[in-house]
């Protein structure tokens, strides 16, 4: 088939066309636990590396690859792992190149679990991860040392919303040895990291790729375009025998496989050990929302746009946060590195604080009260009682997380039913 690229029909047609079987054109749940092998040599083959293929669904499963064969070419990569979450994701992404002693450099503006996965989980694990303001890429280059293995960054990073610099910490990166992941979860088609320099590139399949609420999933997709093997001090894990899969130097392993060095070692070793599989049933579901992501993203950004103006508008709201408003360099990064939308998340400060916030919530009748975004429905939440709640005061503000915060993920409902569920709840927060 033809080489397309543009993301429709990517969401639709990559890496599948019909079973050759029976003809299928859904892609098939293949709700196995393992594969029989063709004989001995095929199964030496496939342990050894020396082929790719099918051995148990805990390292892969056909189901589930083609959901990574699309994801991966949509963020414009060579290869994906798929997990049982985002945040399962978000740790392999970084535990398959750093270990005890190591350290990362992230981005302030994240995810509030995912800060907590960092701070927390992986300094417990002996991971250091230094957090750093990313409005100066060169605060990632200050908190680098001779044990940093990564960067770290969100493109769109919620709640705060500015947009991280993502060619700008690449560069300082590459110099080094440095990779930068990128958690691309929030800006799915309108961004792609991977054009600007990331090396790779996480989401939670759970949001805008599922879209509909019902799965739970994450995704790492591999640029290939990172030279590992140049930096054998400042990238060990991967240039030095791995005595956790018979003494391989992934570097020298996938030569004959292609760039695939990291996403590799991710499955064979972190995905084997630790057990975080996708279900091939969740990755039906997630190609299902795939098939649809172009329409709906397009959608959400253009409501979300609309509400964000609105918001601007309103007596009862003190501060509107959405890139389309931004000014100054903020403004000038989201012209760099979002295309077709700004987006469909939105955050705005509420006046009474948070007493107010916390009812403008509770009033809402159409705008579901749920901790997720991405989905096709109209979400809010309070993240400074929820999924900041376990950041102290000063995190949740580095963060960009204020007492009065309320976000918004806007969904694809008609733009005058959603707005007229917001203004009742305003006036509501007021009374």
């Amino acid at each position: 088939m033809t080489n397309y690229n543009k993301p429709e029909t990517i969401t639709l047609h990559s890496g599948w066309r019909s079973d050759p079987t029976t003809g299928s054109v859904a892609v098939p749940i293949h709700q196995t636990t393992s594969y029989q092998f063709n004989d001995t040599q095929h199964a030496s083959n496939l342990f050894s590396l020396t082929e790719l293929g099918n051995i148990y669904t805990r390292i892969m499963n056909p189901t589930t690859d083609v959901l990574e064969k699309r994801l991966a070419q949509l963020e414009g990569g060579v290869a994906a792992l798929a997990t049982a979450s985002g945040q399962t994701a978000s740790a392999i992404a970084v535990q398959n190149i750093a270990k005890v002693g190591d350290n990362i450099v992230c981005s302030t503006d994240i995810y509030g679990g995912t800060w907590n996965l960092f701070a927390n989980t992986l300094k417990d694990q002996g991971i250091e991860v230094r957090f750093v303001d990313p409005s100066d890429p060169n605060n990632f280059l200050e908190a680098t040392n001779e044990k940093t293995r990564a960067y770290y960054g969100e493109t769109l990073p919620n709640p705060k919303l500015n947009i991280f610099p993502i060619k700008e910490v690449a560069d300082i990166g590459r110099k080094l040895g440095i990779p930068l992941i990128i958690d691309n979860t929030a800006s799915p088609i309108i961004s792609r990291p991977i054009d600007h320099g990331a090396t790779i590139v996480v989401h939670s399949t759970t949001k805008y790729i599922g879209g509909h609420g019902t799965s739970i999933g994450g995704i790492i997709i591999d640029s290939g375009q990172f030279d590992w093997e140049s930096f054998k001090e400042r990238q060990p894990l991967l240039n030095n025998p791995d005595p956790s899969y018979h003494g391989a130097i992934w570097t020298e392993a996938v030569k004959p496989l292609g760039p695939i060095a990291y996403i590799l070692k991710a499955r064979v070793t972190l995905l084997r050990d630790i057990g975080g599989a996708m279900s091939p049933f969740n990755a039906f579901q997630f190609i299902q929302g795939l098939e649809t992501l172009p329409l709906r993203i397009k959608e959400q950004c253009k409501n979300a746009k609309l509400v964000a103006e609105h918001l601007s508008l309103s007596k009862a709201v003190t501060k509107v946060i959405y890139p389309s408003l931004f000014a100054g360099e903020n403004k000038n990064r989201v012209n760099k590195y979002l295309n077709n939308g700004y987006g469909a998340l939105v955050g705005f400060e509420i006046e009474g604080g948070i007493d107010a916030g916390k009812k403008f919530i509770d009033s809402l009748e159409l705008l579901y009260h749920v901790a997720n975004i991405g989905d096709s429905r109209s979400l809010a939440i309070h993240p400074a009682s929820t999924t900041h709640s376990q950041l102290n005061s000063k995190d949740q503000l580095k963060a960009g997380v204020t007492p009065s915060y309320v976000r918004l993920s806007i969904g694809i409902e008609h733009i005058e039913d959603i707005i007229s569920d917001i203004d009742q709840a305003l006036t509501k927060s007021k009374s």
